[in-house]
């Protein structure tokens, strides 16, 4: 499997390994209810803690975009790694409801100011043939840790919440000590009169604003499979079991899947290959709707599976690839807001149409919302190849990166 990213610099696999690392710690998400149950917080109340953890999700990657870019890479996903541990700290010691609530919101700010940080380093370090390939590779390793610390978290919950919190602080500290001793401070450009130093160079980039909306919807859309399907399974009388298989059978086959598809694909057209996966993560999740026992339920997970597969890395390196260099930072952190919103929305707005509407209608928009938008993204195909190409030729003079 690791040939498939075979030639990629040091950078990129210093990523990989802190990622793996990082994301073996992240077991206080799947449990925070059940952690929070325990320290007498109400079901009426949970809600506060989950809202506040969502809104962390818009303010961590807008505020990682303006720091990559204006005080560095490394620096930057410093920040975030470090205040992740004090903030798991805080969360774990919190006497009451409102600071568990602010806790949540400042954990789950610093968690995403990494990604962006990670996403823009990426992009200087790599060159433009091989970031689809870069940015696979942490995908990757977000899946490998994902699937094993689904394993460890249920084990180290059986025998006391306090490990849960222990691990999850030690693998950000971990991931720290990756990043200050292997990583390149990253790249600084002064910023142009055109760019800024805000996101205004976002705002102006009529692209950008056609683009980034379209793949906010997927994501939402992928989103789905985490809060809607347990609705669904539950609906259906089935157990936790079930859905616990789900995810089982999901991490096995991304993990198994994507370096296959990352090479396999790697002949054809990106862009083109993002949208044909998007159409399968849209058929897939909308056919939850008819899915009613396990087995039905499996061939659903593997649709959108594959799918996801498909598709890793390609979103990432088309918005690294639109990016003026003083500002890929901000390009990156505009698409991690972007994907806090689409969680956003999927764990507030669709749970509330779900239980209101009906699931139906939930289903109905996964399918039609995600081929709608695939098909946005592929006429948007011509101004992106066409702004790569310009960025390209402006970035043939090479620009040092900081020791």
């Amino acid at each position: 499997m690791f040939t498939t990213f075979s030639g990629l610099p040091r950078a990129a696999w210093v990523l990989f390994a802190g990622t793996v690392v990082n994301r073996l710690g992240f077991v206080v998400g799947p449990f925070l209810v059940f952690f929070l149950g325990s320290r007498g917080i109400d079901t009426a109340q949970v809600p506060y803690v989950l809202t506040a953890l969502g809104v962390g999700n818009l303010v961590g990657p807008a505020v990682s975009g303006v720091l990559a870019d204006r005080v560095g890479r490394r620096a930057t996903i410093l920040i975030g790694l470090i205040g992740t541990a004090i903030a798991q700290g805080c969360l774990f010691a919190s006497p009451n409801l409102a600071l568990l609530a602010l806790s949540a919101a400042v954990l789950s700010s610093t968690g995403t100011m990494v990604g962006p940080a990670a996403g823009a380093l990426l992009s200087d370090a790599v060159p433009a043939s091989h970031r689809r390939t870069a940015f696979a590779l942490t995908h990757w390793a977000v899946n490998i840790g994902t699937a094993v610390a689904g394993i460890l978290g249920g084990y180290l919950a059986a025998h006391g919440y306090w490990l849960l919190f222990a691990v999850d602080v030690a693998s950000s500290l971990a991931f720290a000590g990756i990043a200050a001793a292997l990583l390149p401070a990253g790249r600084f450009v002064a910023p142009t009169t055109t760019s800024g130093t805000g996101y205004a160079v976002v705002l102006r980039d009529p692209l950008a604003r056609r683009l980034l909306p379209l793949l906010g919807v997927g994501l939402m859309i992928y989103c789905l499979t985490e809060v809607c399907l347990p609705l669904a399974i539950r609906d259906d009388g089935l157990s936790t079991r079930t859905y616990g298989a789900m995810a089982a059978l999901n991490a096995v086959l991304v993990v198994f899947l994507q370096p296959v598809a990352t090479r396999v694909f790697a002949r054809f057209r990106q862009l083109r290959v993002y949208v044909a996966a998007s159409v399968l993560v849209a058929v897939g999740v909308g056919a939850t709707g008819v899915a009613h026992d396990p087995w039905s339920y499996a061939g659903t997970v593997v649709i959108w599976s594959i799918g996801e597969a498909m598709a890793s890395g390609i979103a990432d390196s088309v918005v690294a690839g639109l990016a003026p260099a003083d500002a890929r930072g901000r390009y990156q952190g505009s698409f991690g807001w972007v994907w806090g919103l689409g969680r956003f929305c999927a764990l507030s707005a669709a749970t509330a149409v779900y239980a209101t509407a009906g699931p139906a209608f939930v289903w109905w928009f996964a399918l039609g919302g995600g081929v709608v938008t695939a098909a946005g993204v592929l006429a948007l195909g011509p101004a992106i190849a066409r702004r790569t190409a310009e960025l390209d030729r402006a970035a043939a003079t090479p620009v040092p990166v900081a020791a």
